[in-house]
């Protein structure tokens, strides 16, 4: 499969997914970024959520202790995630971060069935990289697609997810550039909410 044919085939599977939600990146210098997102870009408030409670997280097919955090903020659209990782063990941030690379990290998209999510991949000849659990079912598995691209990140979640995240964009919308960084805030204040 030649260059061309190969990116066709990404975008009519990034399509089957209903595009792209989410640019995410791994900056070795945190805060640097969330300044950058916030001061330079305009893009906030950011919410925080510390310590993801991932569950059966494997890197290259190997199990690992892997305890990070992450933070979104939406522009648009379009989610904005900034990870960083507490522990220093082997995963796909580490990597990153030792290979000196910069820059976007990985784009999600999400579906409907994880598991033809998984073998639409697959056919593709994508290679899994890490995978991980959340609690209620939600799952991803991040695919390196073979070139010099980001990562791809397909993920299932669960549909409590979609009320956080239109809080998310609502908090966007009305960001007067105060607070930039935030704590989720207790459940009562998104779950149940109308979409965004």
């Amino acid at each position: 499969m030649n260059f061309l044919s190969e990116k066709k085939e990404f975008q009519s599977l990034a399509s089957q997914f209903g595009g792209i939600r989410q640019l995410a990146f791994v900056p070795a210098d945190f805060d640097s970024a969330l300044r950058f997102w916030t001061e330079v870009m305009g893009v906030g408030p950011f919410f925080y959520l510390e310590h993801i409670p991932l569950e059966n997280v494997k890197f290259r097919g190997k199990l690992i202790d892997y305890d990070c955090s992450a933070t979104i903020a939406f522009w648009g659209d379009i989610e904005i995630e900034l990870l960083r990782q507490h522990n220093e063990g082997d995963s796909i941030l580490t990597e990153w971060l030792r290979a000196g690379r910069e820059g976007l990290h990985h784009v999600r998209v999400q579906a409907d069935d994880f598991e033809e999510g998984r073998r639409a991949f697959e056919a593709l000849g994508a290679e899994p990289v890490q995978e991980a659990a959340l609690p209620g079912g939600s799952a991803y598995i991040m695919y390196d697609m073979k070139g010099d691209g980001p990562i791809v990140e397909m993920s299932w979640l669960d549909p409590q997810f979609e009320q956080l995240f239109a809080y998310m964009k609502r908090a966007a919308k009305e960001w007067d550039g105060q607070d930039p960084l935030r704590p989720i805030p207790p459940e009562e204040e998104w779950v149940g909410k109308e979409k965004a």
